[in-house]
């Protein structure tokens, strides 16, 4: 099977040749400043060129930033500056960047996923991801009592932009699939309640959603901490699975498997067993081995490998990754 082909397979629960071996989240900058000291090559630069490396599978993203007109920004660079319409009218000219660069950057990729050699996933940012950009968190959880016209303004801009997008990514490189960015549940569970979900998220998914499915992309939203509570919102409104899974947030992924039987999971191979030896790590794949078997899930660390990994545990966790998705 070829990459695409092996996708497509796993997350529609049919049978493949091996499970994909792929980093979702890559690598904090600080991990690849410590493994260049431990011999990572210095002239290794792009994710994809140490994905590449690793012998990972080639998957190549685009992030559409809000906030920033290139593809690798992926913080939080305004958090906290709106907390009225007046001061969102006034920043609205400085977000939402022409993403043409980029998009056009993708050409060759296109042809490389057609042929089944990469595979080509977008991100997008998400409803609640944005406001909580522009407000920070308190702001933007007493605006849902508060201001609901101006969380409903930001979430409409972003739904055009957003759109405005993915028409033109589709004419260039329609994507495998999609993620969309919210980071919207902890530890604890979501932060936000089913009310004000129905009320500010999901109007903006049944607009957003229903374009990436006429694209053929599976549409996957990326959301830290404890998703249990939170994944059937999600599925009600035609969202195909979810991503990262943290197991430090107490994430049972066979649980979630057997209420959700449709879910596809990205992700929930615990990163902090990494730093305690190999015993610890294939016990880890041995918690996941029985939910990679049901299909429809691809085990990856659970958020970026921290820099207290060191390059030799990294290549022992890549050895038994190979190891725990074998070819058939």
């Amino acid at each position: 099977m070829n990459h695409v082909e092996r996708f497509r397979a796993v997350m529609d629960f049919q049978p493949v040749d091996r499970l994909p071996r792929w980093e979702w989240a890559m690598w904090w900058d600080k991990t690849i400043a410590r493994w260049k000291d431990e011999g990572l090559p210095r002239n290794l630069e792009s994710v994809f060129d140490i994905s590449e490396y690793f012998g990972l599978d080639p998957y190549q993203q685009y992030w559409f930033s809000t906030t920033d007109p290139t593809i690798e920004a992926l913080q939080h660079h305004v958090e906290g500056i709106v907390s009225t319409m007046d001061d969102y009218l006034a920043v609205r000219p400085r977000l939402l960047p022409d993403h043409g660069p980029a998009i056009e950057s993708m050409r060759p990729w296109a042809e490389r996923q057609a042929r089944g050699e990469a595979v080509v996933w977008i991100t997008l940012e998400g409803f609640f991801w944005f406001p909580r950009t522009l407000m920070g968190f308190t702001k933007i959880s007493l605006a849902f009592y508060d201001q609901p016209e101006l969380l409903h303004q930001i979430n409409a801009d972003l739904t055009e932009f957003n759109l405005r997008i993915l028409d033109r990514v589709e004419k260039v490189c329609p994507p495998t699939f999609a993620t969309i960015a919210e980071d919207m549940s902890y530890n604890n569970g979501p932060m936000i309640s089913e009310r004000h979900y129905n009320e500010f998220i999901a109007p903006y998914y049944r607009r957003i959603v229903p374009r990436l499915q006429e694209m053929g992309a599976l549409v996957i939203v990326d959301t830290d901490g404890d998703v249990t509570r939170l994944a059937p919102w999600l599925t009600r409104e035609g969202i195909h699975g979810v991503l990262p899974l943290e197991r430090q947030a107490g994430v049972d992924g066979m649980k979630l498997r057997q209420t959700y039987p449709a879910l596809r999971m990205v992700g929930h191979f615990d990163k902090m067993v990494m730093t305690h030896g190999e015993a610890a790590i294939r016990a880890e794949f041995e918690r996941l081995k029985p939910l990679m078997q049901t299909g429809g899930f691809i085990p990856s660390v659970d958020h970026q490998t921290p820099p207290g990994v060191s390059l030799d545990q990294y290549r022992t966790y890549l050895r038994l990754l190979s190891e725990y998705t074998p070819e058939k």
